[in-house]
């Protein structure tokens, strides 16, 4: 594994009162015996005061996960069923489950969940309802494929899926939802979104948020970036104005995780 920072974040003065929030999606990865040792990677993270870590292994690694992981780092659950209720849905975990189980947070449409699996910017404004209307916070995904990239729609790719989630929330709701905005060109493929890019659609997100919910919400969610952030590059990514966490897909399955979180800023 790649040699950890061994300098610990320290705190600058906070311009607000959000915590920065780092997620950990581990995806569809992990044997009971890798998820042990990543275990034992975590509980030596030295989490500031202002930042926040949680995350998010496959289903059947949750209970050994939350048992044995350091009370500085949350566990999530990858997905959330539509189903307000218990029943008939074979396959999936109702958020009022996640809740009984003792989770505090879940994510909502990632890439891989729409493109693999259909899901509509309408079912996942509505699953993130159901799981904020339990008790849950939620890492909700937006973002653009290549191609929207490349022939600028993707300004009008992010306003549906966000005009979806400002139907289905309350103002109230947006206290429990972060936004995490994920190029899907740079997940997973090395590429990277510059600081400058990401700060573009970032500052669009809060706008939007600003002026179709609220100022208030839109000073108060935080907006995380997802594509390829490493310990390498999380600095100049979390340094933007607008970043105000990130979603970490392989690089929160290696040590190099401690060196995201190390890397951590005050929002």
């Amino acid at each position: 594994m790649a040699a950890l920072s061994t300098t610990a974040a320290t705190e600058p003065p906070a311009a607000t009162g959000k915590k920065f929030l780092i997620g950990g999606n581990w995806k569809c990865n992990g044997t009971m015996a890798s998820t042990e040792a990543l275990v034992g990677i975590l509980n030596t993270a030295e989490v500031p005061d202002f930042c926040e870590v949680v995350v998010a292994p496959i289903a059947l690694h949750i209970p050994y996960v939350a048992a044995n992981l350091t009370s500085n780092v949350a566990v999530s659950a990858q997905n959330v069923g539509v189903n307000a209720k218990m029943g008939a849905f074979t396959g999936e975990l109702a958020a009022s489950q996640l809740v009984d189980f003792g989770l505090t947070w879940c994510i909502t449409g990632h890439s891989e969940r729409r493109e693999m699996f259909g899901e509509t910017d309408e079912l996942v404004a509505s699953k993130t309802k159901v799981a904020v209307d339990a008790g849950l916070s939620v890492m909700a995904c937006v973002g653009e494929k290549l191609e929207a990239r490349k022939d600028g729609s993707l300004w009008d790719v992010i306003t549906a899926q966000l005009v979806a989630l400002g139907a289905a929330l309350s103002e109230e709701d947006w206290a429990k939802v972060a936004i995490a905005y994920e190029p899907v060109w740079a997940i997973g493929t090395g590429e990277v979104a510059t600081p400058a890019q990401a700060q573009e659609v970032h500052a669009f997100i809060r706008a939007w948020l600003s002026t179709n919910v609220s100022p208030a919400v839109a000073a108060a969610t935080r907006i995380q970036y997802g594509g390829s952030v490493k310990g390498s590059n999380a600095a100049e990514l979390g340094g933007c104005p607008d970043v105000d966490g990130f979603l970490v897909g392989g690089s929160s399955l290696k040590d190099d995780f401690l060196n995201i979180i190390n890397a951590a800023v005050a929002c």
